[in-house]
């Protein structure tokens, strides 16, 4: 069951939520970052966040069919991050894109997760509502390429911080599962 693979792996969850919120705060704090500067955190923050899907996704891969949603997830994490640090001098325009297609891919895997979830488990909501704040945080991106930099510093701070909050809160109802998942197993 792909919530045995969420209760098991809650805390790679949290970790992903908690990148989150700090990406965010930091990008709050020091408005003033250089592209340089933002390309790195940012790769940092998407390669982090493939990582903990894929550790997840592996850890899951023989109790559901579709761990592999978790895995695609990663991959795109770790293609996007790893993008961004083989090439730092990246415009603001190349980055907001690369921003935009990260998180509009991650939010339709996260909806499609959630969809498959709601048979197994109560709270998918949580999921399904990270996947559509990504996907509209993308197309937002992509409607307003032209919005000053400091205000797309901002809206990417605010996303950060609700996505990773979300996440944080996706984790702690994960880990309750951890019961019920045990318990609805066959002896």
């Amino acid at each position: 069951m792909l919530a045995n693979i969420l209760s098991r792996y809650w805390w790679m969850t949290l970790i992903r939520g908690l990148v989150g919120i700090l990406f965010g705060i930091m990008l709050f704090a020091k408005p003033g970052i250089s592209l340089v500067s933002l390309v790195l955190v940012f790769g940092a923050f998407a390669l982090a966040d493939g990582i903990a899907n894929i550790i997840t996704a592996i850890g899951g891969r023989r109790e559901h069919p579709s761990w592999w949603l978790l895995l695609l997830a990663g991959l795109a994490g770790i293609a996007i991050g790893l993008l961004t640090f083989y090439n730092p001098g990246l415009t603001a325009l190349a980055l907001l894109f690369y921003i935009a297609i990260w998180a509009i891919a991650i939010g339709f895997l996260e909806i499609i997760a959630a969809v498959r979830l709601r048979k197994e488990i109560q709270g998918e909501f949580w999921l399904a509502l990270a996947g559509v704040i990504s996907v509209l945080f993308g197309m937002f991106l992509v409607a307003r390429p032209g919005a000053g930099a400091l205000a797309v510093l901002w809206f990417i701070a605010t996303y950060a911080i609700i996505f990773g909050v979300i996440m944080v809160a996706l984790a702690f109802r994960t880990r309750g599962f951890v019961k019920h998942v045990k318990a609805a197993m066959p002896a």
